[in-house]
């Protein structure tokens, strides 16, 4: 009778789970629409919603309002959607392999691993083009993911969650640092203060053709990959003892963080705390199925970052706030709580 009452309420909670995730999705979009809107209709120019409509479905070369639309606001909401998704989905992929509930591209050392690679990119070729340095954010991604675990593989008493956040904000305290010294060595402090700030008002239609592709990618690389994430969030030894094969599933899951952070950072530079912040509400809200996690994680971030922009553009108008320093004030506080509360794992 236990057993039946157990599987009962198992069952329970299963479709409760997916009720919620797909309640969760469909606001979600709803938010993600209207938050597009506002974001392309807010800004220095006065523009109306009708010159929104107008802009996207009846086009007027012509027309400076429908050229600012299409060339700019479009492009940065857009982006914006394709960034925060990618740094959601990343960091959930990221806590459900290593069973770290501090794991995030920016506190893992991984987006300051691509600003590094893109500082060394602008000073030994100059005239590199957008593809060539979205490949130098891919590499520079897998670094700062190497050394973060190389380090803390080797520390006594293993990995754990704790170790690797001090790891990797050390590691990428160490990156920022030097790709701050060769901006100041070669003279390109400015080009590179954009990836440090972290946003997406200087983004162009051509970034975001360019990047869509890999973020793509990674998201259905992600969505195929969440069951398995699913079963080795439980465990290294349970994974292997229902048959898995968790080295591919490891190896798999990090192609998938570093084509989704490397193109995130390529177009929008570093932005912290997203993909710390997201899959953790969504965990509270679904469970720890990632099958329902990572859409879930794809739609909310999408929405938290173009809701940072939008409040980046209106806190100190007509001056913009970055959007790194718009989500830092909501991530800093639950990075400390998340660490207080692990910290018994040191």
């Amino acid at each position: 009778m236990n057993a039946k009452i157990k599987i009962d309420k198992a069952l329970l909670n299963t479709y409760k789970n997916r009720v919620t995730s797909l309640v969760i999705m469909i606001a979600g979009l709803a938010c993600l629409l209207v938050s597009i809107v506002a974001s392309i209709n807010l800004g220095a120019a006065d523009l109306s919603y009708r010159d929104v409509y107008n802009a996207l479905f009846q086009f007027d070369e012509g027309n400076p309002a429908h050229t600012i639309i299409r060339q700019l606001r479009f492009p940065r909401a857009i982006a914006a959607v394709c960034v925060g998704a990618a740094l959601a989905v990343s960091g959930a992929i990221m806590q459900g392999m290593t069973r770290n509930p501090l794991a995030d591209p920016s506190i893992m050392g991984v987006t300051a691993g691509s600003s590094f690679f893109i500082a060394i990119a602008l000073v030994v070729m100059p005239g590199i083009t957008y593809l060539g340095l979205m490949m130098f954010s891919f590499a520079g991604a897998g670094l700062g993911a190497a050394l973060v675990f190389g380090i803390t593989s080797f520390s006594r008493g293993g990995i754990t969650p704790v170790k690797l956040a001090l790891a990797g904000s050390a590691i990428a305290s160490l990156l920022s640092s030097l790709s701050t010294a060769v901006g100041i060595k070669f003279n390109i402090s400015k080009d590179i203060s954009y990836w440090f700030a972290g946003g997406v008002s200087s983004v162009q239609p051509q970034h975001v053709l360019f990047t869509l592709p890999f973020i793509v990618a990674g998201l259905l690389v992600a969505l195929v990959l969440s069951r398995s994430i699913s079963i080795l969030s439980l465990g290294e030894e349970v994974a292997k003892g229902l048959g898995q094969n968790t080295g591919i599933v490891k190896l798999i899951g990090m192609i998938a963080v570093l084509l989704l952070t490397g193109a995130a950072v390529s177009i929008a530079g570093m932005i912290g705390f997203v993909g710390l912040v997201i899959p953790h509400i969504i965990r509270f809200l679904v469970g720890n199925d990632y099958r329902l996690i990572i859409p879930c994680s794809a739609i909310l971030g999408g929405v938290l970052l173009l809701v940072a922009d939008i409040v980046g553009r209106m806190v100190n108008a007509p001056f913009e706030t970055p959007v790194g320093a718009i989500t830092a004030i909501i991530g800093v506080p639950f990075f400390l709580y998340l660490a207080r509360k692990e910290g018994r794992g040191l």
